[in-house]
């Protein structure tokens, strides 16, 4: 230690080498300080032998110098070199000592030896919870009386999107979530929607028979009066104007009449106005719609979701946007007529007959079977507001799993909006109980919402992606649908992602109508899932823009009533006493079942340490659609190869 002291002192203390000084002379003007710095050598050819040695003297106050001493003896960079060692060898051993500790540690359960102790948890994560004791306590939560409250809770008449009644059921959800100890917060909207005219009606003439005054509206219709000679279409399919072209017969000029059912409004008007057609008339038929021939019809024909004035911007308020317009939006009218008006219209047309696949018992319609529209819908702006709240993971709370229900209805909306809203409320309280009294923690965030607008076309929930997709893309997972999950008790349909269809089979196998009943993959499976159960995900659906717009992996499901779908969806007659009735009085135990079915995919998700996410499963279907498209490119080819040799 002396040794290295005096090498030390040396390296600081030897004979001077070089140094550099600093000059502070004033400026000519007097108003400023330069600094000058040079070198010794320059020094000594500047001044000379003019007593520049006197200048290092340490009690001169004129001028600063700060000398650099250096000794470089062969000896002291010996000395140097050693003690460098000497400190790196100290440093590896102590890290390598703390790094042998940290192997003894096990990072988590798969690192566990055979023969040692497992642990209770994984390191740094929250504690595990066997999942038979996570759905054991889920199934525990839910009963016929807590869903009768929140039926009575959430039920109300009149709750259009931007209506009080929509507002005042938004504060109930918005209670209900705070009062479980969840973060909530609201997403505010003004967005612009078509409304029938508040003074007057939309309004049909046929021929020369009286004026008919029409309640029923289609949103996003295309306005003005309208006459043309009318074509009956079946439901306005593509492979129904498919057929009338074989049949040399086309929609140009005409007013297409249709059937409601299949296809959304919105896919029927589109296929109409690519036909040429003047107007759309859309009608319940009786074959199809079991109800009263008055019934109205509501809907929207936007060929797409969201707010269709902001198309791929979010409609905050007093935000600037570009003047363009969703090319989803019709060019033509539409408009719903009830079952009496169409009925009457098609026992006096003329024409050519219906093909016999259609049924064979209508006239297609001549160019003398004129009828007059006139659609009078007004363009509004409306305040909405999406609710949420969420129950944050314990280990990564920046990803979580998205569930929502639709809350405004056009009616009372009890199929569409009531059962979807209540099964969302008691899930929440569920999973927060288990949470707060079960020691359930789980490793990822799940939020709830609950939308408004759905009726309108998703509105509110492609308004929420529009806002935040950049975050949303990123760290939501998955959504869960909840609209319409409960219209019938003889079937059970699901649409969803490939990707979620593992989770969505081991759901079906383990979650049944019943506690002691069938699996709903045996009770609906009939050997194939995919094949009975499984359909493509519905333009109307609100999980619809999930995936499409911002590729969210997404599910949607429903209890059905077989071949046949609920009929009351979109009229004012959607009530209670109906879905009783087209479900034998079993609307509670259906949606404790559909509460069970979406809290199995939601809490294997957050409760899993790995997502169960069939990325395989993903590959082998987009190999296989993959496959068809270069088939069919391949197909054409060989056409247009025959069609050069002919020519």
């Amino acid at each position: 230690m002396d040794q290295a002291r005096s090498t030390i002192s040396k390296i600081f203390n030897g004979e001077p080498h070089c140094y550099t000084r600093f000059n502070l002379t004033q400026n000519m003007e007097g108003d400023s300080s330069q600094v000058e710095m040079k070198l010794s050598s320059d020094v000594d050819e500047e001044v000379g032998g003019n007593g520049v040695g006197g200048h290092l003297n340490h009690n001169s106050n004129r001028n600063a110098y700060v000398t650099h001493k250096l000794g470089r003896s062969p000896r002291s960079l010996c000395f140097m070199a050693v003690g460098t060692l000497l400190i790196f060898i100290i440093g590896f051993l102590i890290g390598y000592v703390v790094y042998q500790k940290k192997r003894e540690e096990p990072l988590c359960k798969s690192t566990v030896l055979p023969f040692q102790e497992p642990l209770p948890h994984e390191t740094g994560a929250a504690p595990l919870m066997d999942w038979e004791d996570v759905m054991k306590f889920l199934n525990e939560k839910f009963s016929n009386d807590k869903f009768e409250a929140a039926f009575r809770d959430f039920s109300s008449d009149a709750h259009q999107a931007g209506s009080p009644g929509d507002e005042s059921l938004a504060n109930r959800v918005m209670d209900l979530f705070s009062g479980l100890g969840m973060k909530t917060w609201t997403d505010q909207h003004f967005v612009k929607v078509q409304d029938p005219p508040a003074s007057g009606s939309n309004k049909i003439r046929f021929r020369d028979q009286s004026e008919e005054r029409l309640e029923g509206f289609l949103s996003y219709s295309g306005t003005g009066t309208v006459s043309g000679a009318v074509l009956y279409a079946h439901y306005g399919q593509e492979e129904d104007f498919s057929t009338l072209r074989d049949k040399n017969i086309h929609a140009s000029g005409r007013v297409v009449l249709l059937r409601a059912g299949r296809i959304t409004f919105a896919e029927k008007v589109a296929n109409a106005a690519k036909m040429n057609a003047t107007a759309v008339l859309i009608y319940p038929d009786p074959e199809d719609f079991a109800f009263a021939d008055t019934t109205q019809l509501f809907g929207h024909v936007h060929l797409g979701s969201g707010d269709p004035y902001t198309p791929g911007f979010p409609s905050f308020n007093h935000t600037q946007f570009p003047p363009i317009q969703s090319s989803g939006l019709p060019p033509i009218p539409a408009q719903t007529v009830p079952a009496r008006v169409a009925t009457g219209i098609l026992r006096q047309l003329g024409g050519p007959a219906e093909p016999e696949k259609w049924g064979g018992i209508h006239q297609l319609g001549g160019v003398d079977d004129l009828v007059t529209l006139e659609v009078n819908n007004v363009l509004t702006e409306k305040k909405i507001h999406n609710v949420f709240g969420v129950l944050e993971g314990f280990v990564d709370k920046d990803r979580y799993v998205v569930i929502g229900a639709q809350r405004d209805a056009w009616g009372p909306g009890f199929a569409k909006s009531t059962v979807g809203t209540s099964v969302l409320v008691e899930l929440a309280r569920a999973i927060a109980d288990m949470k707060g009294r079960d020691g359930f923690k789980p490793r990822r965030s799940i939020v709830f919402a609950s939308w408004s607008a759905g009726e309108y076309g998703s509105v509110g929930a492609t308004e929420w992606l529009e806002g935040y997709l950049s975050s949303l893309s990123t760290k939501a997972f998955t959504y869960v649908d909840l609209d319409g999950v409960v219209s019938g008790l003889n079937g059970f349909k699901v649409s969803g992602s490939p990707l979620l269809y593992s989770l969505i089979e081991n759901a079906l196998a383990k979650v049944s109508t019943s506690n002691q009943g069938p699996s709903l993959l045996s009770q609906f499976g009939k050997g194939s899932w995919q094949t009975n159960m499984l359909e493509p995900l519905r333009l109307d659906d609100t999980a619809y823009p999930f995936l499409t717009f911002s590729g969210i992996p997404s599910v949607s499901f429903r209890f059905t009533s077989g071949s046949s779908e609920y009929p009351y969806f979109g009229t004012m007659q959607d009530t209670r006493e109906k879905l009783n009735a087209a479900t034998s009085n079993q609307v509670p135990q259906l949606a404790q079942a559909a509460a069970r079915f979406a809290g199995h995919v939601v809490l294997r998700l957050v409760h899993d340490r790995l997502l169960r996410i069939d990325v395989t499963k993903y590959h082998w279907i987009i190999t296989s659609q993959v496959a068809k498209v270069n088939a069919k490119v391949n197909e054409i080819r060989r056409l247009c190869r025959r069609l050069v040799l002919v020519i």
